[in-house]
């Protein structure tokens, strides 16, 4: 199987970069190819602008999303950009590793989001009438593929936990997994998440890795979080909210997973 890893950290010598590298040589010793996008080591340009075609704005002024479908419809997106959707139509699985900063992405992650998924490619994609909304949250470019959050924080387990003081951490990955990843289609797996990054000793460390390898073995046979398909018959279109009968009484994040 193919395997994208998007790893957004500045120093090649931290937790999350001997993670990276740990989960490489796991994968390829079992087998599989691996790509990793190394964004940091890659010099990515985080900002999305008019430079993103290689014709430049359309009109007078920038429109993000015109002029993303117009380059990538042409084929003239900035090469780095295009490079990076070849990677995810050639991976099975893709990884996004990241440390939790400020309780989302790091920017230059967040950046490649918003470049690499362009319009016609991870969103403004399929028939929109009133009996579907696009191919989109379950359907889409990416649809069969899997996908995985690797995230470390700096906080005990029990600061993201159902009463923690920063909010439990399946609300928090929710914008990350629903959003970025089940949007355009992949199947999402349960996050691995390590936590208290600043307490790892050599026995934790091997500990974590053994988890790891593990979480890595399982990537094509772990259950994807059950979020509901936005056409599966559960949202009212083009409404997109719940229909009554679909959870009555529950509201928020927990509404949208089976």
């Amino acid at each position: 199987m193919n395997v994208l890893i998007v790893y957004a950290h500045p120093e090649p010598r931290s937790l999350n970069g001997s993670l990276k590298n740990f989960a490489v040589r796991h994968l390829q010793a079992a087998g599989h190819a691996v790509q990793v996008s190394d964004l940091y080591a890659m010099g990515w340009k985080a900002q999305l602008d008019a430079a993103d075609s290689l014709d430049g704005a359309a009109g007078a002024r920038f429109d993000p999303s015109d002029d993303s479908r117009r380059a990538y419809q042409g084929g003239r997106q900035s090469p780095d950009i295009a490079r990076e959707q070849d990677k995810l139509r050639w991976a099975d699985a893709v990884i996004l590793q990241f440390p939790l900063w400020w309780f989302s992405l790091p920017a230059i992650l967040k950046g490649w989001v918003e470049r690499v998924y362009a319009y016609g490619f991870a969103y403004g994609v399929g028939e929109h009438s009133d009996q579907r909304w696009g191919e989109r949250y379950g359907e889409g470019t990416l649809a069969g593929k899997r996908a995985m959050l690797m995230v470390t924080t700096g906080g005990w387990a029990s600061h993201y936990s159902e009463r923690g003081i920063n909010g439990p951490l399946d609300d928090l990955l929710f914008p990350i997994q629903h959003g970025i990843l089940f949007y355009p289609g992949f199947d999402v797996l349960p996050p691995f998440v390590v936590h208290r990054t600043g307490r790892v000793d050599e026995a934790r460390y091997g500990a974590i890795c053994a988890e790891l390898g593990g979480r890595l073995d399982q990537l094509w046979t772990t259950p994807p979080i059950p979020f509901r398909r936005q056409n599966g018959g559960d949202y009212a279109i083009p409404a997109l909210t719940l229909k009554e009968a679909v959870a009555p009484g529950v509201t928020g994040f927990a509404a949208h997973r089976r």
